[in-house]
């Protein structure tokens, strides 16, 4: 059984079987049915399809954002957020269908040669809480355009954004089984994983679990996208307009509660502004609303999950037993919920916890670095290689720079965010593979060259 708690309340939502045998056999048979059928569809039909989600999901954007508060706590005005930006990719992948599918053709003097992409055939998507739709919409959308059908495993504690995602689906006339949802205990997934129905494998959540999961799935040589864990660094020049970076540090840490694997978890400074950097992140971190994720005034809601909570508050401990300074919070809220104070750590260093490790919460830490070099250096130095923003006024310098960070995507004076119009993913312990864009939708397509001789 899967209960669905209200992270603000403590409330269950309700609870929900899980898959039995049958109903496994059920979904992976359905999809593979219904992906016989799609994957012979024009690219204008698929681009219909993805039209008639984002008009599904925008008719219906009260209800899935108000799930997705529920079910983990995101304040609701970002939860409408979420579901906008899921109407807009699947417009964008509809936008782009004739021109992403159509082949490449490469010129030759003996034969008529391209470069066309066949679909792979039943994806399994594993799915994490934090961006309950938007996770699944970004694999879903490219996926469904490049001809597949989708197996949906997503995380326990958003049961219900699972449902609703199928019944969007439904409402926007897609295939019976061409979007399939199981409801499973960790242990039973590997069976599907290694199931002869599922082609590949698409998974967001921590390191150790993409880990897990990208061995099963290459024992059985079956491609797989992981995007894991992070600890973006955040590093601020000591040219920077430091009042823009600094309010931009706050948004970026603490929406979602600081929930995110593209989130900045190092602010690394150089110390000649460090000073003014730091008051001015604390103005910002001081007016965050911490409440019920309900009340659009709400800017901070509550983690997830219980041992979440738990787990951010001992990586705090042990790093201010290490020698950081806490500025403000620290701890958990004395009030119901898995509510966590906004907190800002000082002086971190590398050899501490909350630098080594993902602090998946809201908790930004503060390095202070001696020049450039060192805050690249501080920045690689991480077994995360994610995403990184850098704020500088030289725009030469920061061509520069960029080459020499070790990371999936660089953001030059601006926050990292995925955009479907661009590649996302990482490199080292954040994973391989890419999502978004035309490599997301190449990422489950058999690349296939054709040469016909003259």
């Amino acid at each position: 059984m899967i209960v669905s708690t209200n992270p603000a309340t403590l409330q269950e939502n309700g609870r929900f079987p899980l898959s039995d045998a049958a109903a496994v056999e059920h979904v992976l048979d359905g999809a593979v049915r219904a992906q016989r059928s799609w994957r012979e569809t024009s690219p204008d039909e698929r681009a219909q399809l993805l039209r008639n989600i984002a008009i599904a999901l925008r008719e219906d954007s009260g209800n899935l954002s108000r799930l997705i508060t529920e079910e983990m706590g995101k304040p609701i005005a970002e939860a409408e957020g979420e579901i906008a930006k899921c109407a807009m990719t699947c417009d964008f992948y509809a936008d782009n269908a004739v021109r992403f599918l159509s082949p490449e053709y490469v010129q030759t003097s003996a034969a008529e040669s391209m470069i066309v992409g066949d679909p792979l055939g039943v994806v399994l998507a594993i799915m994490p809480w934090n961006y309950p739709f938007w996770q699944t919409i970004r694999c879903l959308a490219p996926a469904l355009l490049g001809g597949n059908a989708l197996v949906l495993k997503h995380a326990n504690n958003v049961v219900q954004c699972a449902m609703w995602t199928a019944s969007v689906l439904e409402r926007a006339g897609a295939p019976s089984g061409l979007l399939g949802v199981l409801y499973l205990g960790n242990e039973e997934v590997e069976r599907v994983i290694r199931d002869r129905r599922i082609a590949a494998v698409s998974l967001t959540g921590s390191t150790r679990v993409g880990s897990i999961v990208g061995a099963q799935a290459a024992s059985e040589l079956k491609p797989q996208v992981l995007e894991l864990g992070g600890s973006d660094p955040y590093i601020v020049l000591a040219d920077a307009d430091v009042d823009l970076a600094a309010e931009v540090a706050a948004k970026a840490r603490f929406s979602n509660a600081g929930q995110s694997c593209l989130s900045p978890k190092r602010f690394i400074v150089v110390r000649e502004i460090a000073d003014r950097f730091v008051e001015r992140l604390l103005g910002h971190v001081a007016a965050l609303r911490l409440g019920d994720p309900m009340e659009r005034d709400t800017t901070l809601g509550p983690l997830a999950r219980a041992d979440l909570r738990d787990e951010l508050d001992h990586q705090v401990k042990a790093t201010i037993a290490a020698g950081a300074t806490l500025l403000t919070g620290g701890g958990p809220a004395d009030r119901t919920g898995h509510f966590y104070h906004p907190t800002v750590l000082d002086h971190v260093t590398e050899d501490m916890v909350a630098f080594r490790e993902e602090t998946f919460g809201p908790v930004g830490s503060v390095v202070r670095a001696r020049d450039a070099d060192d805050a690249i250096r501080l920045a690689n130095r991480s077994d995360f290689g994610l995403g990184a923003s850098i704020w500088t006024r030289d725009l030469d310098a920061a061509r520069h720079h960029v080459r020499r960070i070790e990371a999936g995507a660089v953001f030059v004076n601006a926050m990292v965010a995925s955009d479907p119009r661009v590649p996302f993913g990482g490199i080292k312990r954040s994973g391989y593979g890419r999502e978004l864009g035309l490599l997301g939708v190449r990422s489950f397509m058999n690349v296939k060259t054709v040469w016909i001789a003259a």
